[in-house]
């Protein structure tokens, strides 16, 4: 009997397989060095001319909207820059408004914490909403900001408010407050939302929802306009996640834009002139766009204030470590590096973290080429993908530093933020 022949050969999804286990082990190491470099160094000797300390940033006289940029959410060094600019801000500049990237609703929860409320700061952070502000540097600012309080005179308290429209459970509780307080029917108002649940009954019909908060939107326009942004907020909210994500991302910029000119004109009642914002470098570039006729949250605000009353503070690292969110909604550290020439300098320079005005560097400075020239910079969001091991231009953007931004703060070697549970 003749014997069968034995297939030597490895099975075709074994081989698949090893290649890409390979393949992703390789990324792995390829983008933890930083790719094929980690780019050009900025002139060291000039940088060193310009640079200047954290607590050393200055701002024009003409500035009224001043917005911080972070070139990733998940790194504590970011996070802290927030009350490191704030502190200048309140303390040199009379700022007395903090804006953040969250909704308007859950900093309402952390503005009445700062003027007296009850729970600790680490819960105030956590009513923001979002995992990011789960920190301790997030809840550093907010008790610096209720100590600052618990002294400040009349009038001069400080203000913690939020222009985004991700949520809804704090925006319902402070409208249906807000509304009872009025004196108003709220009988169709509460109608609309089970309270066990924290969320809109099920199978609500949509129409009838924008109907009951239009309502309450307008009767409260009338008689609280603080009440009314929250009815605001939450038809935001209702329009902007019922687009695809390219729309769904121009209109949430757009809106953020607009509630950003509300907290100006509020803080104009107040007798304040100018508020601090701070957001991803994405949405505070006075010149980003995500295509034709749809311009980021910081391009608009220029359009509209005028560019010398938006001043754009951006950031960027040579290293980072950074938190980001898996799938299954754990978090893990990925190493990145943002191949920033200017940041590279700051690195060889020895600076942790040093803040550069792009106005003081003169146009015969080696230094003026990497202000004022395109290249690759930082910019990691709150996602993650494989892809980003392998080609770390996923997680670069093409920009000119000077078009997009007054100055820029450089971390020479950002570390993850620690999210609490």
């Amino acid at each position: 009997m003749k014997s069968e022949k034995i297939n030597h050969e490895p099975p075709i999804l074994l081989v698949i397989a090893v290649a890409l286990a390979v393949a992703l082990a390789v990324g792995a190491v390829f983008s933890r060095f930083g790719g094929f470099g980690t780019g050009k160094c900025a002139d060291k000797t000039s940088f060193q001319t310009y640079a200047k300390a954290i607590n050393e940033i200055e701002i024009p006289e003409s500035a009224e909207i001043i917005a911080l940029g972070e070139a990733t959410h998940g790194n504590a060094e970011f996070q802290k820059l927030k009350l490191d600019i704030f502190k200048v801000m309140a303390e040199k500049y009379g700022i007395r408004a903090f804006c953040l990237e969250a909704d308007y609703g859950c900093c309402e929860a952390a503005n009445r914490y700062i003027h007296g409320g009850e729970g600790t700061a680490q819960e105030a952070a956590a009513a923001t909403g979002f995992a990011i502000y789960r920190t301790q540097e997030m809840a550093e600012l907010l008790s610096w900001m209720r100590t600052w309080n618990e002294t400040a005179k009349e009038g001069d308290d400080l203000r913690f408010y939020g222009f985004d429209m991700q949520r809804i459970e704090y925006n319902y509780e402070y409208l249906l407050e807000a509304a009872e307080q009025a004196g108003l029917d709220t009988t169709e108002l509460k109608a609309i939302w089970d309270e066990e649940a924290r969320e809109y009954v099920k199978d609500l019909d949509r129409e009838k929802k924008r109907r009951v908060l239009e309502t309450i939107q307008d009767q409260l326009a009338k008689l609280d306009e603080k009440g009314a942004e929250f009815a605001k907020i939450l038809l935001e909210n209702d329009s902007v996640f019922d687009l695809d994500a390219g729309s769904g991302a121009k209109t949430r910029d757009q809106m953020m834009s607009e509630n950003v000119l509300w907290i100006l004109d509020q803080e104009a009642s107040y007798g304040c002139s100018r508020i601090f914002l701070s957001a991803h470098n994405g949405h505070v570039e006075q010149n980003g766009s995500y295509g034709p006729q749809s311009k980021v949250m910081g391009n608009l605000l220029a359009d509209v204030v005028g560019e010398d009353r938006y001043y754009a503070i951006g950031t960027d690292f040579y290293k980072a470590k950074v938190n980001l969110p898996r799938r299954d909604r754990s978090r893990m550290t990925h190493t990145f590096y943002s191949y920033d020439s200017m940041a590279k300098a700051a690195k060889e320079c020895g600076y942790d973290q040093c803040w550069l005005d792009f106005a003081s560097i003169p146009q015969d400075s080696p230094l003026y080429g990497s202000a004022y020239k395109y290249g690759w910079m930082g910019s990691v969001g709150e996602g993650y993908s494989v892809v980003m091991n392998v080609f770390p231009m996923t997680y670069r953007v093409w920009r000119c530093p000077a078009e997009c931004y007054d100055s820029m703060i450089f971390v020479a070697d950002a570390h993850p933020t620690t999210i609490s549970d």
